[in-house]
Formats: structure tokens, C-alpha cells, sequence
């Protein structure tokens, strides 16, 4: 697996989830909920895909 990710990216990100007041430095809550938002967009597509390969085993 490669987790490398340019340092575009990292900074926005960093931004959004950084919390001064955090001792770990990133606001948990509004990580686990970023996180949880992509987790739903990602299985909402992947059934999108099952139906689409569903319906053309049918065929």
C-alpha cells in the first residue's frame, strides 16, 4: 500500500482537522465524522457498482 500524499493535500487536510485545544492536535470529532461521511459515499457507490454488475449478469 502506498500512503504517501502530496503536501498539498496533506496541508488542506491538516487544516480542516487541526485543533490547537486538541493535545493530539486534531479535532477527533470532526475526524471520525469526516470519515464517517466518506465511509457512506464510498458504499453508497460500491452498491451502485453491485446493482450495475447485478443487472448485467442478468442480461
Amino acid at each position: 500500500m502506498n500512503f504517501e500524499i502530496e503536501k498539498e493535500t496533506y496541508d488542506k487536510i491538516a487544516s480542516v482537522i487541526g485543533s490547537d485545544a486538541s493535545p493530539v492536535g486534531i479535532d477527533a470529532k470532526k475526524t471520525h465524522i469526516i470519515i464517517l461521511k466518506m465511509l457512506s459515499e464510498i458504499t453508497g457507490r460500491l452498491d451502485d457498482l453491485e446493482k450495475r454488475i447485478e443487472k448485467l449478469s442478468n442480461d
